[in-house]
């Protein structure tokens, strides 16, 4: 299985911006983002049934960031609202046989994508 993370950039607080995630090479179950800010540890952000089904968020994020997916593509999104300072970090991409709400139930992992919030 291949992720193929995109969509980071540079956002003034209270901006959105939309990560994606291609997969590809199988289906799994579980579709997901984890976060790593400079100095701190990786850390889950929400993940996704590949039917889109189930949806988990971490509490930091929930009310601004929407996952999805789109299984015509083999493409998981994730819209995020209001950012803030906070949300500054290297954002990955990540898929398992469950949901991956924590990094040892991801079994794979996309490269990451800097998500910069300026003031």
């Amino acid at each position: 299985v291949q992720l193929q993370a995109s969509g980071g950039g540079l956002v003034q607080a209270g901006g959105s911006l939309r990560l994606s995630c291609a997969v590809s090479g199988a289906r799994t179950f579980g579709l997901g983002w984890f976060r790593q800010a400079p100095g701190k540890e990786r850390e889950f952000v929400s993940t996704i049934t590949y039917s889109g089904a189930n949806t988990i968020y971490a509490d930091s994020v929930k009310g601004r960031f929407t996952i999805s997916v789109d299984n015509a593509k083999n493409t998981v999104y994730l819209q995020m609202n209001n950012l803030k300072l906070e949300d500054t970090a290297l954002y990955y991409c990540a898929a398992g046989r469950t949901l991956t709400t924590a990094q040892n139930r991801v079994n794979y992992w996309g490269q990451g994508t800097q998500v910069t919030v300026s003031s």
